[in-house]
């Protein structure tokens, strides 16, 4: 049984072997995550203690996984497998859990999109995105007023 005309077209391609995706992934998030005022600052004022860094660190490695986790699952390649919304409540759920900050500037969702335009990009080959990242300015930071609560 093949598939039909419209389920192969929303079947995305995986012409970059996997071995190449996800190091590429690993490096996007680092960066984005780099250019994000809200986490950068609640790093360096030590919003989550002494192990701040380790929890920055820790989220790269979270979404890493999350992006990751449900490659080749679906019995439905034309199903997406990653939401925005799920994303933007993890970022969410994660700055308010470790390090106690409500992030309200709007930067949640202008991150969770990066990163979701990235690994579709990633998954198509394309790493554009990543290297427009590596020749951007690394202080140029997205949003810019996180709350302490």
């Amino acid at each position: 049984m093949g598939m039909g005309a419209c389920e192969a077209a929303a079947t995305p391609r995986h012409d970059v072997p996997e071995t190449d995706q996800l190091p590429a992934m690993a490096e996007g998030i680092s960066l984005v995550l780099s250019r994000w005022a809200a986490l950068q600052m609640a790093v360096e004022k030590g919003w989550g203690g002494r192990d701040s860094h380790r929890k920055s660190r820790d989220l790269a490695a979270a979404l890493l996984s999350w992006f990751d986790e449900s490659k080749g699952r679906s019995l439905k390649p034309h199903v997406l497998l990653h939401h925005i919304d799920d994303l933007e409540s993890m970022l969410d759920e994660f700055m308010v859990l470790s390090f106690n900050t409500e992030v309200e500037d709007g930067s949640i969702e202008e991150v969770a999109e990066q990163l979701m335009i990235m690994h579709e990009d990633v998954q198509q080959g394309n790493f554009e995105h990543i290297e427009k990242l590596k020749r951007s300015n690394p202080w140029k930071h997205v949003g810019t007023s996180p709350r302490y609560t």
